[in-house]
């Protein structure tokens, strides 16, 4: 495997174990800052990952055209020194502010995201870009297994230390990165950079040119919307629902983590090669759908916890998509396009936590007179069913 993979594979799992370390502490980290309830705590959590999301929006684009003109290597390298400096300030917080203003700035290095999947684009060969996308979703997976984990078992000392932890990580990831990372972009003459290009939104009318890619970004942004409610809501779901401690919450997204790794590392390739890139599209709409419907009225924790790795058993769109994406976007663009796919998921991300942790707070509050903590779940289902409608509504455009 080459190195270059090798690194951007490891980090993306390092970031996912950055993300998944702090999960099971932020109900009980906004609640020790900010005080209020568990709904309030979810709210506040909600406006957290909303900031990060934004900065992941407005700055995706701008990192991956500026990675197609001075490089991908300066871009990522950077960036990761920012990130520990960030998890720091995080560590340090007191006040809600100041843990805003860090997700803010780790919004803007997540947008590096861009970055690492044009290194992908980079060293693959068209017939390789679907299998090392979801190589890349494996790598998440297996981050995700390790910080909820680690994150669980550290918060038996004090809500901080995942932060602590997350900080040591992005600086070791930083000196791997300075020692392996090559320019992969130097192969060929760098594009000019284009601040139409460069923001989001003359990022997604560049799209028009490509015919089919407009609507498979509008299909990537609705199916992240949906599927983002587990990274939104899911400990305070389970802490409202079950009960569950920082250690069991941990303990639910690590079985999550691995389902996914195995979905996205190995299984995709077989469900790609017997349903051909539409139909794994397909089959995913429909399993994440009627997981979701699962998970909403669920009442047993153990029941709960079993269920939980069969979710991720439909985690096979997103590579999918995005090999049908890469394939359809010139050569030259590749950076520029992910780009535009880094900055719908930060969209998703503005949307999807305020919708589901409003959705939580509006049905545990007790206003509406009914308790249903698995609401947001429902309203995935629902978009899971758009999804769907988008993606059948022009099969010929959609075709690999």
């Amino acid at each position: 495997m080459p190195l270059p993979l090798i690194f951007i594979l490891v980090t993306v799992a390092l970031d996912a174990i950055g993300i998944g370390l702090v999960i099971p502490v932020m109900p009980d980290l906004l609640r020790e800052i900010g005080g209020g309830t568990l709904a309030e705590a979810a709210v506040w959590g909600g406006i957290l990952s909303t900031s990060y999301a934004a900065m992941q929006f407005l700055f995706g684009p701008a990192m991956g055209a500026l990675s197609d003109r001075v490089g991908r290597r300066p871009v990522l390298l950077v960036t990761l020194a920012v990130l520990a400096l960030d998890y720091v300030v995080m560590a340090l917080a007191g006040v809600l502010w100041l843990l805003l203003a860090g997700r803010i700035v780790g919004g803007i290095t997540a947008a590096t995201q861009a970055t690492a999947a044009a290194v992908i684009a980079d060293i693959s060969k068209p017939s390789e870009k679907a299998a090392r996308f979801g190589l890349v979703g494996a790598a998440f997976g297996m981050g995700f297994v390790i910080g909820p984990a680690l994150g669980g078992l550290l918060a038996e000392f004090g809500t901080r230390a995942p932060f602590w932890a997350a900080a040591a990580l992005a600086a070791a990831n930083l000196v791997f990165g300075w020692l392996v990372l090559p320019e992969t972009a130097a192969r060929r003459a760098p594009r000019p950079f284009s601040f139409a290009r460069a923001n989001p939104f003359g990022a997604f009318a560049a799209l028009r040119v490509h015919g089919t890619l407009t609507r498979h970004v509008l299909l990537f942004f609705l199916y992240q919307v949906a599927f983002m409610v587990y990274p939104s809501i899911w400990a305070y779901f389970t802490l409202a629902r079950f009960g569950w401690s920082p250690g069991m919450i941990g303990a639910s997204l690590a079985a999550f983590g691995i389902a996914l790794a195995i979905v996205q590392g190995g299984l995709i390739r077989l469900v790609i090669a017997a349903l051909g890139q539409r139909g794994t599209v397909v089959y995913g709409l429909v399993f994440n759908a009627f997981a979701f419907l699962a998970i909403a009225f669920v009442a047993d924790g153990r029941l709960a916890l079993a269920l939980t790795p069969l979710l991720a058993l439909g985690a096979v769109v997103t590579p999918a998509l995005q090999g049908l994406m890469s394939d359809a976007a010139p050569e030259d663009a590749q950076g520029a396009l992910q780009g535009v796919l880094a900055s719908a998921m930060g969209l998703a991300l503005i949307v999807s936590p305020l919708v589901m942790t409003g959705t939580f707070a509006l049905f545990t509050e007790g206003r509406l007179g009914v308790t249903l903590p698995g609401a947001p779940f429902l309203v995935s289902m629902a978009l899971m069913g758009a999804c769907l409608a988008v993606f059948l509504a022009s099969p010929r455009a959609l075709r690999a």
